[in-house]
Formats: C-alpha cells, sequence, structure tokens
C-alpha cells in the first residue's frame, strides 16, 4: 500500500428538508450571499423561492445562466465581478456540478488581484478563496465533496481541472428529492460520469484492497439504481443510493494507498465537450469501453479480471482474456442500457478534427510510464477512431 495524507474539509447534510438549515450554516460566514444557479430548473422546482425565503435576512446578489461545461467567460469572470465589486462574503451554489465547478473557479478569482485564468491553470498560486456553500440538485460530478473543478475556455477549446484545498465546500447539502425532477438523460449522463470517476480510481497500479472493496460497491450500486431511477423518478431510495454514490465517487478517498490515478478517459473526454460542448457523462460512456480495449494486455488483464468477478459476478472458470472482454462488454452494455449514446457520430461529431483533438489531449502527459496504462497520441487518436 502506498503512503497517504488525507483531509476533506467538507461537511455533508444529507437527507429529506435538510435545506431548512442553510441559513444556520451561511450566517457565520456573512451577510452578502452570491446566489448561483443555472436555468430556470430551481425556478420551476420552487427550490429557488425556498432559498430565497430562508435567506430574507441576507443581502442577495444573483448570477444566473451557468452553463453545463461551465464557461471561462462569461460565467467565472462575471461572478468574479460581481464579488469584487459588491464585497461579496459567501457564495451560494444551487444546481449541479457545473454550477458548482464554477463557483469556484469565482472563488478563488474573486481573491486574486490579476487575471483569474492564471490561477485556474497554475501559473499564479491561490493563495486564499471566498467560502463555499452548496445545493446539489443533480447527482454526477460529486464536486460537493471535493476541491476541484473544470472550466471551459471556448477560445481556445481548453477544459482543464483547477483544484486547490481552499476550493473545496464549506458545507454541503443533499436532498435527493431534489434530483426526481431530472430528466433521464441528464440522470443517465450523470450516473455515467460518476461510474467512470470511481473507474479511473479503480485501475491503477498498485492498488489497497480495502478501497477496491469500496469502487466495487459503488460500481455495483450504480448499475443496481440507475435503471430504478429512470423507471420511477421519484424513487427515493433510488436517488438517494445515487446520490450517496456519486458524492463519494470523486472525493480522492478511493485513491488512498494506490498508484497513481491519472485520469485518462476524462482527459480525452474533456477534449470532446471542449470542442464540441456535448454532455459530459454521454462522452465519457462513449470513450470507456474503447479505452479499455485499447489498454487491455497482459499487464493489465489482472485488474479487468478482477473488474469483471467482483463487479458484473463473471465466472472465474474460464481464461482471463474471456473474462477482460466479457467486462469490457458488459460495462458497455450498462452505458447502452440507460439510452446513452454510444457513438461519437450520434452525438454530431465526425473524424475531421479527430487528429487535432488527439495531440491536444497528448500535451496533458497520458504517456508517463509509471501510470497504469500510459498512452501515446497515435494510442489516443485509436480510441477517438474507435469511437465514431
Amino acid at each position: 500500500m502506498e503512503n497517504f495524507e488525507y483531509c476533506n474539509p467538507t461537511r455533508l447534510i444529507f437527507g429529506k428538508d435538510v435545506v431548512n438549515g442553510l441559513a444556520d450554516v451561511l450566517r457565520p460566514l456573512g451577510k452578502k450571499v452570491l446566489l448561483a444557479y443555472g436555468g430556470g430548473s430551481i425556478k420551476r422546482s420552487g427550490l429557488y423561492d425556498k432559498v430565497r425565503e430562508l435567506l430574507k435576512d441576507f443581502e442577495i446578489f444573483e448570477l444566473c445562466g451557468i452553463e453545463p461545461n461551465p464557461k471561462y467567460d462569461p460565467s467565472v469572470l462575471e461572478g468574479v465581478r460581481i464579488c469584487k465589486e459588491e464585497g461579496i462574503d459567501v457564495i451560494l451554489s444551487v444546481g449541479g456540478g457545473s454550477v458548482l465547478d464554477c463557483c469556484k473557479a469565482i472563488a478563488g478569482g474573486a481573491k486574486y488581484v490579476g487575471e483569474t485564468w492564471d490561477v485556474i491553470i497554475g501559473k499564479a498560486e491561490t493563495k486564499a478563496a471566498l467560502p463555499i456553500v452548496d445545493i446539489m440538485t443533480l447527482a454526477a460530478t460529486g464536486s460537493e465533496y471535493d476541491w476541484g473543478g473544470v472550466i471551459s475556455r471556448t477560445e481556445t477549446n481548453d477544459k482543464l481541472c483547477y483544484m486547490h484545498p481552499m476550493l473545496a465546500p464549506v458545507c454541503s447539502f443533499l436532498d435527493p428529492t431534489y434530483t426526481f425532477t431530472v430528466n433521464a438523460k441528464h440522470t443517465a449522463a450523470g450516473v455515467a460520469d460518476a461510474f467512470n470517476h470511481i473507474l479511473e480510481q479503480y485501475f491503477t497500479s498498485p492498488n489497497s484492497f480495502v478501497t477496491d472493496g469500496i469502487c466495487e460497491t459503488l460500481l455495483k450500486s450504480l448499475m443496481k439504481y440507475a435503471p430504478i431511477a429512470l423507471r420511477e423518478p421519484d424513487n427515493y431510495e433510488a436517488r438517494a443510493e445515487i446520490m450517496y454514490a456519486c458524492t463519494f465517487g470523486c472525493n480522492g478517498s478511493l485513491a488512498l494507498g494506490a498508484g497513481i490515478a491519472n485520469w485518462p478517459m476524462h482527459s480525452i473526454e474533456h477534449a470532446l465537450s471542449a470542442y464540441y460542448d456535448i454532455t459530459h457523462g454521454e462522452g465519457l460512456a462513449m470513450i470507456t469501453p474503447n479505452w479499455m480495449k485499447q489498454v487491455l494486455n497482459e499487464k493489465t488483464l489482472h485488474r479487468f479480471v478482477k473488474y469483471g468477478i467482483n463487479v458484473f459476478g463473471i465466472s472465474s472458470n474460464q481464461p482471463d482474456m474471456d473474462i477482460a472482454n466479457k467486462a469490457i462488454i458488459k460495462t458497455a452494455d450498462f452505458f447502452k442500457s440507460l439510452g446513452i449514446p454510444m457513438s461519437l457520430r450520434e452525438v454530431g461529431i465526425d473524424e475531421s478534427r479527430l487528429g487535432e483533438m488527439a495531440h491536444h489531449i497528448s500535451l496533458e502527459g497520458l504517456d508517463n510510464p509509471a501510470f497504469f496504462a500510459p498512452l501515446s497520441e497515435a494510442e489516443i487518436l485509436e480510441i477517438l477512431k474507435a469511437t465514431l
């Protein structure tokens, strides 16, 4: 087992009606609140009015219209401007992971005197950040329990992760009932995103028996409850189990004691959604089986065998390579069963920019020999071509 150090300062408050305690959480953080959200869903559901009523004694400033794959311009820049001009004390994110990721970039940028992009890319050090509280309305990214966020810069086709311990939310409110109205497409995409978060930390070397077991249980939980949530959108048990699994899928705990998780599938998908603005979870579902096929070899075989036996229940009484290939097929079949498109052409992506994207992805250093399965630019291109 590898050495590790771990600390997660975020307070989780989980369950029905927990948002009623919002004012008590915010009060010690200040009176001026930046309320950030996406489209109109929180207004249609009544959550917006509830939040405004709960915070009637606070001074509220709003940032709305934050998009999926949140954009540096205009959302991050506008949020930073409001925070600086109005002297915001605390940011309240209400929505899914995209809204919260945007708020993390705003939190760091609001405390930096220069260009916010410099802290996002690590050119400048993050020395301070505004506190963040969130109310999650989508189970997917796990951003509510980690210290990173992904931001897109359209003009350069960049989609980059901004990570710093100061960006961890102070408190996250997780009420599964707020996910009842999430449509089938985004429910499925959220599950695919979380499923992939777990896989990226499972396919590493060396590994920890403890975290392997947690990963396998989380994967099986998503596989069990996703179909139920799609059939019965207001099934509380299913929505709660999915939200729980998503929250713990990306907070760093699954990598404890294991080797480097280099997140190759995320690196590839980030290029897809940076260039074409597709739904992140869907892009990951398309890429994952083809990444698996590309990296399956004698060196990686043992992990695929364990994955196939422990997650899908494939019989061990057959050749290891057969187990591994069946596990890959079952992974793709699971995503298909959720109604996710499984080819790039289905979401409007053709071969015209695959080479350009492969080169862009290769600049992230996925060929490091210390990784579980290093990828060259040519191999990245093969994965993209196989996903067409």
